[in-house]
């Protein structure tokens, strides 16, 4: 019972103190509004240029832009209490590590879901898009998906930010990193090879696939592979930011860098 509590009460009580000291009209126009610009911009340029078509920007830039809560809330809600000097409070309790860090993520899936599902509703319907009713559904489980990868890749984003002075810089980098190796703009097919390599890493690449492919008439089960695939680069980052973080913790310990760059 200590363990659920530590992981679905800690964790929630860490996701709001993100928000508690602000507006939540900060929340709105960073989250709600801007991911609807960037598909707006993304389309547009792509029917200048004649390139594809809405429903391949709409539906790569909305899941793409789950990165953003997903990776910085991830980060911040464990590499935060390290500005705040609370970690020290934090990691000198006797709760176990696993719920401890792994129940911040959970309400940082929600969030990535929630951004990424209202920006392809919101989107889809400013620029006229047709999804199938049928698609509806799984679709909603592809961004679920696509929220617990990209918030396995912040875990290790968070264990990096226990060492380094700040973090704002680095995850800027990675935003743009994934809206460019994970064919969410650029067909996969288009990138180099070493580009495509390296997007066969990352989080989001096949989840983007698996939505354009249901968007466009497919079903569940044809995309399966793609979805468990993605879920998978999800666990795997997980488990290497989990113990990305532990070691950590021990090295600073070790070295007193717990609360100093």
């Amino acid at each position: 019972m200590t363990s659920a509590r530590v992981f679905f009460v800690g964790g929630l009580m860490s996701f709001r103190a993100l928000f508690g000291f602000m507006s939540p009209w900060i929340f709105v126009p960073t989250l709600v509004i801007t991911p609807l610009f960037q598909i707006l911009l993304f389309a547009y340029i792509g029917r200048a240029a004649e390139l594809e078509s809405d429903e391949f920007y709409v539906i790569g830039n909305a899941l793409q832009y789950a990165s953003v809560p997903c990776l910085f809330a991830m980060t911040n809600t464990i590499a935060g209490e390290r500005y705040q000097q609370t970690l020290g409070f934090v990691l000198v309790t006797p709760a176990g590590r696993l719920p401890l860090f792994l129940g911040r993520s959970l309400p940082v899936v929600v969030n990535g879901a929630f951004v990424a599902a209202f920006s392809l509703a919101i989107g889809g319907a400013i620029l006229g898009i047709d999804i199938p009713a049928a698609a509806l559904a799984p679709l909603g489980l592809v961004i679920v998906v696509c929220a617990f990868s990209c918030t396995g890749l912040g875990l290790v984003l968070a264990g990096i930010g226990l060492r380094v002075r700040e973090t704002a810089v680095l995850l800027n980098i990675v935003f743009g990193l994934l809206l460019i190796f994970t064919g969410a703009n650029v067909p996969l097919a288009e990138l180099p090879g070493w580009m495509g390599a390296i997007s066969e890493a990352m989080p989001l690449t096949r989840g983007i696939e698996a939505a354009r492919r249901l968007a466009d008439g497919g079903s569940l089960s044809g995309v399966a592979g793609l979805v468990a695939a993605e879920a998978a680069v999800g666990v795997a980052y997980g488990a290497a930011g989990y113990g990305f973080l532990r070691f950590m913790e021990r090295q600073s310990r070790r070295h007193a860098t717990l609360e100093r760059a």
